[in-house]
């Protein structure tokens, strides 16, 4: 269920590197929030996933503006192509469930997802861009990402309380 960024190793991110992760991260949390919109029937899930489908959507437009604006080209890497191979175990895991068994894995996975994306964020992206501009746009996405990951704690107790009923 884990496709957390992993750890910074070493070898720290470089900018396009930086820019790659983001918004793959953005990209992996829309195409699951559509997937979402697509199988939930429960007005909770609906929310949170069309949420994430605008939110990140947006994410992705100010980090294209501001890559086009620097003049970076983001670049693939590990941490990217990591993201991406996680995200398409999750979908596979999510495209076979459906009712209350999906409504519950998807939120789980968004918790521990937009977790170890703040943590990602925190101790290897923002500690690692040199350009001011996009140190600020990470900085700036913390707080959203944060929120997201309430809102999601928040559906999943409701999923957790109406599946002990």
């Amino acid at each position: 269920m884990k496709e957390a960024p992993q750890k910074a190793k070493s070898e720290k991110p470089t900018d396009p590197q930086i820019a790659d992760i983001a918004l793959t991260a953005h990209n992996i949390d829309i195409a699951r929030g559509k997937l979402a919109l697509s199988k939930t029937k429960n007005s909770e899930v609906k929310q949170f996933a069309q949420q994430m489908v605008d939110d990140h959507s947006a994410g992705v437009k100010e980090a294209v503006a501001l890559a086009t604006r620097l003049g970076v080209k983001p670049e693939k890497n590990a941490t990217s192509k990591s993201l991406q191979d996680g995200a398409r175990k999750a979908t596979a895991r999510l495209k076979k469930e459906s009712g209350a068994k999906f409504d519950r894995d998807y939120i789980d996975t968004e918790v521990q997802y937009h977790q170890a994306v703040i943590d990602a964020v925190k101790t290897a992206l923002i500690p690692n861009a040199q350009n001011k501009d996009l140190k600020q746009l990470l900085t700036d996405a913390v707080p959203t990402l944060e929120g997201h990951l309430q809102h999601a704690k928040n559906v999943q107790a409701q999923l957790g309380a109406k599946a002990a009923k």
